[in-house]
């Protein structure tokens, strides 16, 4: 949300379809069908809603009594951020914050409270909130992250959802083809339903392994990268309104700030640009 003199130019944060996401599911699971098929084998060959409850239940339940019901519902909330991502735009992150800096220098830091209701951010607007009221910095920035560290240790529990159903399903799968197999036993005396149903016994075992490795896995480590970017973000948005409670010139703030964006999103100053502009010629004489 770019700011100059109290405008909005873009919003920090907005949400869009994850087509890797999307794509990555489509792209594995059609990945192992199409081999099943040029190998010669058919989709029937692994449709089996026996094996499909036996894994999946088993790993529900086995994630029920390891987490928490709080952290159940988080990882269950945290399932659509994986599908539709948060993009945080950080150059409009240090924009918005260069506004307020500005105007601070100009109008002193009491001036901002009446921006204070116009920012979306939850946790930009709580550390300028405390810098208004006139917080000491140490105390503020001490305060900011604790509340980093405990939302980072929130969303992490979510994570150890997936992470410990990804651990689980490939057992129960396991455990599902001896059942199959044990069923199997009970009829050797006809041997063309032993070799079928052996078959039939260890699709369990590629269910377990499959869901594990292409979902649940896979989810943990989107969310840990959303994570990463959430708290690179809040960390930039403290930087921030530190500068500003020490009265540091804007233009300083925008060049401290710049660490935190990609090499391709930082922003040359004009002056910078002009320089390069009339060098060009005077190198080519040369």
């Amino acid at each position: 949300m770019a700011r100059s003199g109290g405008s909005t130019d873009s919003k920090v944060r907005s949400v869009r379809p994850d087509f890797a996401s999307f794509g990555g599911l489509i792209v594995a699971a059609g990945g192992i069908i199409g081999g099943l098929v040029l190998d010669g084998g058919k989709v029937s060959d692994i449709r089996q809603v026996t094996a499909a409850i036996i894994v999946l239940g088993g790993t529900l339940g086995a994630v029920m009594v390891t987490s928490p019901m709080s952290s159940l519902t988080s990882a269950a909330k945290g399932l659509k951020s994986v599908f539709f991502e948060e993009v945080i735009d950080m150059d409009a992150a240090v924009d918005e914050i260069i506004g307020y800096a500005a105007k601070a220098r100009k109008n002193s830091i009491i001036s901002l409270e009446e921006e204070l209701d116009k920012i979306e951010d939850p946790f930009l607007k709580k550390a300028l909130s405390l810098a208004v009221d006139g917080t000491d910095l140490k105390e503020l920035r001490k305060m900011m992250d604790i509340e980093i560290f405990q939302a980072e240790k929130r969303d992490e529990a979510a994570i150890k959802v997936y992470e410990s159903a990804g651990g689980y399903s490939p057992t129960v799968g396991i455990i599902g083809a001896v059942m199959g197999l044990i069923q199997v036993m009970k009829h050797l005396e006809n041997i063309d339903e032993v070799g079928r149903g052996i078959a039939i016994a260890f699709v369990a075992t590629v269910y377990g392994v499959a869901v594990a490795n292409l979902f649940f896995l896979p989810v943990a480590n989107k969310l840990k990268a959303r994570i990463h970017r959430d708290v690179q973000v809040k960390e930039l948005f403290l930087e921030g309104v530190g500068s500003i409670v020490e009265g540091m010139n804007p233009k300083l703030i925008r060049i401290k700030l710049e660490a935190f964006l990609d090499p391709g999103g930082r922003k040359e100053d004009a002056p910078s640009k002009e320089r390069a502009t009339a060098a060009a010629p005077a190198a080519a004489k040369g």
